[in-house]
């Protein structure tokens, strides 16, 4: 039978992707604590625990907004394969650092499933009971990384199921997989369901009834019916007959499922109260109320979800992938990208009202839905800053700003580079790429209560200097442009200053990036992040394997096996690099292109003896290649073009070699350096000159 999307559809997964992080931020820093520990630290938990500058990277929405990829990159339909999806783990986590916990090799069951992964064990093997065994494979991880799967199949549990029994048997195998089956249904359901019960029972059906996790959902389901009224009876049950004694493993799936089962049932679909009991029972506190805010945010909508939890976030999202482009996210942003990922599963069109934004054609940056406010901020002044409806906005919504008066100028503005200082921890070592580059243009529609004088600018985080556009008189809706000379620099902040002057209202319709890059990376000013002892990151760069470093002014990469930098935009499509480069040791000196992830790209430059163009498709293949003296220890200039399907590599300046990729090329992608076995390499900086479509 055909399950027609509902209408509210955006809305409502944007409410539950919001609902997912609420609770990774509320249960991140008492993940592990016990009931006793977090009832004698803070008594009856009503709010958020902690006050971060920016919640930094974590394993809970790395998983979901990264794995849900496997649809873009292979397929939406449900011809898609397990191991698909575990080509998508490969591809888009760091080798063995950040986004997962990295446990060790039959302790930590994703760290376990990806080194059988990386050794040629394809899904659903790789996190299989019968090879990995129960107690690595039904830890909790099967049913945290999951909920999206629920989110792109509105009202649709049994699909949702399938997609996320695929999903799960990457990493996990028996209850691990049964739980995530239970939890994508559960958010799913949530689109057309109007109670918990009815929510719940829906999850339940998609998984054997012969399984350990349905005798616990059952017995948890039992005790509240005899004992309505208090959850901590309920908890006390779980604990003796569900507890973590009774399970195997580091953190095992049955124990915390009860708390999410029994947090849902005694919160009586009130998000505020369900995800506050989720927490208060300890254990794997951000997992288990994550994935209670996802399934009750659908439920409930944004308008369910008190202000309080939401303003914090900003609709902010740190990610830890291996490509720092993508590691800067926008809850809103990710919520049109599930949905146009849920329209194309379904087989539905795109509504008109938001079509330009599910397709890619709308500016960047709009206010389409409620409380949207991708992360915009006020520096130097202050400012009360909320998404209203506006009839004249181009998506009928705005970010409307009142300003008081005030004695100095004051900035509205997003930040698009965030560096270790803008946290308060490291956790799942995030790293970023800009968002913006030298090169492009700043365009933002803008409209003012009076008439101001505005004017567009950008922060430069290496001159520590702001770049302005000319100062505009507004009243009505006026585009302001700010085009970015090329430079070295990085831009961190793109926005709009207001004088100093009476009180006034500002409306932001949209921000955008026209043009295409055209900048240096130059290491030297780029220098080492530092986020702790062991987590260093070259400056606007991110990378998979490969020990990364400055000295001496320049950055070095060495690696026992392989390493790769990467660095640039995702959508970058056609350009031309010019690496400066001086081999050091070994004979595998590669600059990247049209990288797409840790699996997909081109390698260009000397491989062996040889000049070669290699593509990445999880193996690597070389398209061509020539004889070609070169030595360590001297400079060169590798130039390699894409253009089209075409790679053309230069050395100092001579076009020596072209290929043309006829099957399946990859269009766009960063760039980067690749190095591989026992190589070290310097290199100076990279110039990227990107082409105007």
């Amino acid at each position: 039978m055909s399950i027609s999307i509902p209408k509210d559809y955006i809305q409502r997964a944007y409410a539950g992707w919001y609902g997912k992080l609420i609770g990774i931020r509320h249960g991140s820093n008492v993940e592990g604590w016990s009931y006793e520990q977090i009832a004698e630290k803070y008594g009856e938990v009503s709010g958020y625990l902690f006050d971060f500058k920016n919640f930094a990277a974590d394993d809970d929405s790395n998983g979901p907004i990264f794995f849900i990829r496997a649809l873009e990159d292979h397929t939406c339909t449900e011809e898609i394969t397990s191991r698909e999806m575990g080509e998508t783990v490969l591809n888009y986590v760091p080798c063995q650092h950040g986004f997962f916990w990295w446990g060790g090799y039959g302790m930590s069951t994703e760290h376990t499933a990806y080194l059988n992964l990386l050794n040629g064990i394809d899904a659903p093997l790789s996190g299989s009971v019968e090879l990995n065994g129960a107690a690595v494979a039904e830890q909790i991880g099967g049913q945290i990384f999951i909920d999206t799967w629920g989110l792109v199949n509105p009202g649709n549990h049994h699909r949702a199921a399938r997609y996320a029994e695929k999903m799960a048997s990457v990493t996990h195998g028996g209850n691990g997989v049964y739980g995530g089956m239970f939890v994508a249904a559960c958010v799913s359901a949530a689109f057309v369901e109007h109670d918990i019960l009815s929510v719940i029972r829906a999850g339940l059906s998609v998984i054997p009834e012969d399984c350990e996790y349905r005798r616990m959902a059952d017995a948890v389901m039992a005790f509240h019916r005899e004992h309505p009224s208090d959850w901590r009876e309920c908890f006390f049950y779980v604990r003796e007959y569900f507890g973590y004694d009774r399970y195997p493993g580091v953190c095992h799936i049955i124990p915390n499922s009860a708390v999410v089962l029994l947090s849902l049932l005694y919160g009586n679909g009130d998000f505020s109260r369900s995800i506050n009991i989720c927490n208060m029972c300890g254990w794997d506190t951000d997992c288990n109320v994550a994935n209670v805010g996802c399934i009750l945010g659908v439920m409930v909508g944004l308008e369910g979800i008190d202000a309080s939890w939401r303003a914090p976030i900003n609709d902010f999202l740190a990610c830890s992938s291996v490509l720092g482009c993508m590691n800067l996210r926008d809850i809103t942003n990710d919520a049109f990208f599930l949905a146009s990922l849920g329209y194309r599963i379904a087989g539905e069109a795109y509504p008109e009202e938001y079509r330009a934004i599910l397709e890619g054609s709308a500016p960047r940056f709009s206010f389409a839905l409620p409380d949207s406010t991708h992360t915009f901020r006020v520096e130097n002044g202050t400012a009360s800053l909320r998404n209203i409806p506006l009839t004249d906005a181009s998506m009928g919504r705005c970010l409307q700003g009142e300003f008081p008066a005030r004695e100095q100028p004051v900035r509205l503005y997003r930040q698009t580079y965030y560096r270790p200082d803008d946290f308060n921890d490291d956790r799942y070592s995030p790293s970023f790429t800009p968002e913006v580059f030298p090169g492009q243009t700043v365009v933002l529609r803008v409209r003012a209560s009076q008439p101001t004088a505005l004017r567009p600018f950008a922060y430069d985080a290496y001159s520590q200097s702001c770049l302005y556009g000319d100062e505009t008189t507004v009243k009505d809706w006026t585009e302001l442009k700010l085009k970015l000379p090329m430079s070295d620099g990085c831009i961190q902040k793109v926005g709009v200053e207001l004088p100093a002057g009476s009180a006034v209202t500002v409306f932001v319709d949209h921000l955008t990036y026209e043009g295409v890059p055209a900048y240096t990376l130059d290491f030297a000013k780029a220098g080492e992040e530092r986020w702790n002892g062991s987590h260093i990151e070259l400056g606007q760069t991110s990378h998979s394997m490969g020990l990364w470093r400055m000295a001496g002014g320049a950055a070095y990469g060495s690696c026992a096996d392989h390493g790769e930098l990467f660095t640039g935009g995702v959508d970058f499509r056609d350009y031309t690099v010019n690496a400066h480069i001086c081999p050091m040791t070994g004979r595998n000196h590669l600059v990247m292109v049209r990288a797409q992830g840790a699996m997909r790209g081109y390698f260009a430059g000397f491989l062996g003896d040889r000049l070669a163009i290699v593509k990445n498709q999880r193996t690597l293949r070389t398209l061509a290649s020539k004889e070609y003296a070169w030595e360590n220890g001297k400079e060169y200039l590798l130039t390699v073009k894409a253009d089209g399907n075409k790679i053309i590599l230069s050395v100092n300046g001579e076009a020596l070699l072209t290929v043309e990729d006829p099957e399946a090329p990859y269009l766009t992608g960063c760039y980067g350096l690749a190095i591989r076995n026992g190589s070290r390499c310097r290199i100076d900086r990279f110039e990227v000159t990107c082409k105007e479509a």
